[in-house]
């Protein structure tokens, strides 16, 4: 009702710029009523960070905690304003080709770009996630990833309300807070990205956290370490389930699974109804057992970039999605990521993947996180640089690292200079 004396209606899109709080849930599902779409934005972001996104997506409406004019002209609304309590007699707007979500990529080039997904995509992903995952009404999420990204909406809210059960919201990870509110919520799963795994894990020993209520933990964002995956099962007690995918496949398009073959170091199966193909650069799909770039098809690939018509052109080709990654299927079906395609180091004509030696570098006990980067060099083109954070009570000496990378890795491969650092800059995604 607050939105519709607004004049919100079916076509519009509202800004929600809020922390991980219930009324980010209402904002979406008051929004979707009307038939508008919502836009998350990073609540972190300064007035002048947020108005590329608010702009571009022609929000007609910005919901924030304070009710401050955000962007010059455009509407702002206070959290506390939405919780005025009235039953809306509206018959709900129905249409699946609408728009639901406005996602904006952290793109690693240019400014952001609005992916585009409707109701269509929602459901298609939500049925595909619950059926691998097996979520019923008896299963309560705990969400700890930020509500902003795609991810914190889909796995972690979305699924569990669809199957009629519960979310518990916490405003963020928290890894002082977070075994004390899984014994106290009693969730039964979580989705996680590989760092907060690898923090929980480092934990002194003393840390005997009572897991017995969690059937899993889905890990996903970035590729874990298949070290990680198992020495944390190994420690607590539940299994870690790695899955795959991005935003313009409105979430995941790979997971290993639940009931099934969980393979360590890779990304798992495609969901029910998503395709998976490894392409060469012209788009020639490659025989099982290549090396190249991963294409998506599926309910779940998004309508487009929001008026960008020629980057959704060279992005869904065929109706295949390319994704920018590149990787590799196996005899049984399972995807392997292997890098970024943009990342890839080509050293006097050799292709690197910086994941294999983030991998073995990822090996050494007192690795916390590794990240490996290509530099500029005169004579091979690039050459291998990479950079450690140690975990908590460990010191890790350049020497040690490179002596445990001259057993793993041919001499091309390997980082000439190895440095090591307090911690791996990251962003909110």
């Amino acid at each position: 009702e607050v939105f519709a004396n607004l004049g919100v209606g079916a076509g519009d899109v509202v800004a929600v710029m809020l922390p991980n709080r219930v009324e980010f849930v209402v904002a979406m599902f008051a929004a979707w009523r009307l038939g508008a779409a919502v836009t998350p934005v990073k609540p972190s972001l300064t007035s002048k960070e947020a108005t590329h996104q608010i702009v571009d997506s022609g929000a007609k409406l910005v919901i924030d905690v304070a009710g401050d004019e955000v962007v010059p002209g455009i509407n702002s609304v206070a959290v506390a304003a939405l919780r005025r309590v009235a039953r809306d007699t509206r018959e709900p707007f129905d249409n699946p080709a609408a728009l639901a979500l406005l996602i904006y990529t952290s793109g690693t080039t240019g400014l952001p770009k609005g992916v585009m997904l409707d109701h269509a995509n929602v459901e298609a992903m939500s049925e595909m996630g619950l059926r691998s995952l097996d979520v019923t009404s008896a299963d309560h999420s705990m969400l700890v990833l930020p509500l902003f990204h795609v991810n914190g909406i889909m796995v972690s809210t979305l699924m569990p309300l669809l199957a009629g059960g519960r979310v518990t919201l916490r405003e963020r990870f928290d890894i002082d807070t977070f075994f004390d509110d899984v014994e106290r919520c009693r969730p039964t799963f979580f989705s996680g990205v590989p760092t907060i795994y690898a923090l929980l894990n480092a934990l002194p020993d003393h840390v005997k956290p009572d897991t017995s209520s969690l059937r899993y933990g889905i890990c996903g964002a970035a590729p874990a370490p298949a070290d990680l995956l198992k020495s944390f099962e190994t420690r607590y007690g539940f299994p870690l389930i790695e899955g795959y995918g991005l935003s313009e496949g409105t979430c995941g398009s790979t997971i290993n699974p639940f009931d099934g073959v969980r393979k360590a170091g890779t990304v798992g199966l495609p969901f029910a109804g998503q395709r998976i193909a490894i392409a060469d650069p012209d788009g020639t799909h490659l025989p099982q057992g290549s090396t190249g770039e991963v294409l998506i098809q599926g309910p779940n690939v998004m309508r487009g970039y929001l008026g960008r018509p020629e980057e959704t052109a060279k992005t869904i080709v065929d109706g295949w999605l390319h994704t920018g990654d590149i990787g590799r299927v196996d005899e049984d079906g399972y995807l392997s990521i292997v890098g970024r395609l943009k990342e890839m180091i080509i050293r006097g004509g050799e292709n690197i993947y910086p994941k294999e030696i983030e991998d073995a570098l990822s090996e050494f006990p007192g690795v916390l996180e590794a990240a490996v980067i290509g530099a500029a060099d005169e004579t091979f083109g690039e050459i291998v640089i990479a950079y450690v954070a140690s975990r908590p009570g460990f010191t890790c000496v350049e020497a040690e690292l490179q002596e445990h990378c001259a057993v793993r890795l041919t001499r091309y491969k390997r980082p000439v200079a190895i440095n090591v650092v307090d911690s791996l800059p990251k962003n909110a995604v």
